[in-house]
């Protein structure tokens, strides 16, 4: 007998801040459905969601990615994700948080990824510090990229 979807109960999904996905609390670890479900995640004004017969919202605590290792490739940086993939970060979005969090945009423009703290690090390894109030930078092809300011203490 098949549940009409008026009766459906709909998955209370969300996403914590190391990339891990719960579905009622229960974190997610089937590889195949973790695939699944990061393949499928999409974002509009109303939030993050998944579009299924019908709309999923996906409460995400911080960004739906981390980037787990960072490194530079020649003039460019390269980025090892949570769920495996492997993509060019482009240097203009990488940003600071208020909390010296590194972030950047992943997938092609379409996300925020937070930074590890083992990315973040191999991301201070390429920053020279500056004295300006400017705080941070990162040379890369000849071009300059301000970070602000690193959180210390």
């Amino acid at each position: 007998m098949e549940i009409p979807p008026s009766e459906w109960t709909l998955p209370d999904l969300r996403i914590d801040a190391e990339g891990d996905w719960y579905d009622s609390g229960v974190q997610v670890t089937h590889p195949g459905i973790l695939a699944n479900l990061r393949g499928n995640l999409r974002k509009d004004a109303q939030g993050y969601f998944i579009q299924t017969r019908v709309r999923i919202a996906v409460r995400v605590d911080d960004a739906p990615f981390v980037i787990t290792r960072l490194e530079r490739r020649g003039d460019a940086l390269h980025a090892v994700l949570n769920d495996g993939s492997e993509e060019g970060i482009d240097p203009a979005t990488l940003r600071l948080a208020g909390n010296g969090v590194p972030y950047a945009t992943v997938k092609g423009g379409a996300f925020d990824a937070r930074l590890s703290r083992a990315a973040t690090f191999q991301l201070w390894r390429l920053v020279e510090p500056d004295a300006s109030p400017r705080g941070a930078r990162l040379r890369l092809g000849g071009r300059e990229y301000d970070l602000g300011r690193r959180a210390t203490g």
